[in-house]
């Protein structure tokens, strides 16, 4: 059925406008080897997607644009990255829109933990995330340095998102397969995970392991709306409407038009709609 015209939508993937993708992307750049990663793109993933949204005007602030952008399509609040000068701007002033989520890395050992636990105090962290795939270096997901996070996401009643699936910048894929969460979600049956970027090529796999553990949930990140996996919308449709929830991908690689235009031909069906687009992220984030 098409989507129900004003419904409140929480946004897990968005950020504000990127200035400078040379500084922004720096560190992702490490982890590629190919010429044309490294010199050509500006968005690591830019062979994957068009007309990325770039051109904001001069002097214009990123902030004011993003929140403009959010009242055109409807968007009530959104996730917001806290670790830029600007996105604790958009936290301080206006944290009626955005809420924070904090990006985690294993590497750090307790060194991260005990930063997660400070971000969580002064920023009310809503959520962790880590991108296996991008750290230096990778970190399978049922890797061991991962375990002291998730037992500090456990203690601090939040859930953790975690990319799943081949990856679109052209690093090695294994960290991310799917079936790693297969362990993790046994040893921490309390751990809300909720998967980023696709899961693909393992879209049926994440399916089966959603039905398996109650505390396994699906973002749709990165991903337009109409190459929403078919076995996603199926599971959506029947039995996995509490577990699939919306996640764009603004302004990284699509435009929130682009995104909203393509919603209107989803077939998710009626009773879907409120869960997808805000009812589900306001129960596993706790807003």
């Amino acid at each position: 059925m098409p989507k129900p015209k004003d419904l409140p939508i929480i946004d897990l993937m968005l950020s504000l406008p990127i200035t400078d993708p040379d500084k922004t992307y720096a560190s992702l750049r490490k982890n590629v080897h190919d010429s044309e990663s490294k010199e050509s793109f500006k968005f690591p993933a830019q062979y994957m997607f068009k007309d990325v949204p770039h051109e904001w005007g001069k002097n214009a602030d990123p902030v004011e644009i993003t929140l403009k952008e959010m009242d055109r399509w409807g968007i009530q609040k959104a996730v917001m990255n806290f670790q830029t000068h600007d996105g604790q701007r958009a936290l301080r002033e206006h944290p009626d829109r955005f809420f924070a989520q904090a990006q985690v890395d294993p590497n750090r050992g307790m060194e991260g933990v005990r930063q997660l636990e400070k971000d969580h105090a002064e920023w009310n962290v809503k959520a962790a995330m880590c991108f296996a795939s991008g750290l230096i270096p990778q970190v399978d997901l049922n890797d061991k340095k991962f375990y002291p996070l998730y037992a500090k996401c456990v203690e601090l009643d939040i859930p953790i998102f975690l990319n799943a699936g081949v990856p679109g910048p052209r690093f090695p894929m294994h960290c991310q397969h799917v079936e790693h969460l297969d362990e993790v979600c046994w040893f921490f049956p309390e751990l809300r995970i909720v998967t980023l970027h696709g899961c693909e090529p393992w879209e049926d796999l994440a399916v089966k392991l959603m039905l398996k553990w109650p505390n396994l949930y699906y973002a749709t990140s990165a991903f337009a709306p109409k190459y929403y996996p078919k076995a996603i919308i199926n599971y959506a449709n029947t039995r996995g409407a509490d577990k699939v929830l919306y996640a764009g991908y603004f302004p990284m690689g699509l435009s929130l038009e682009r995104i909203m235009t393509e919603m209107e031909d989803v077939p998710f069906r009626d009773s879907v709609w409120p869960k997808f687009l805000h009812q589900n992220a306001e129960r596993v984030l706790k807003l």
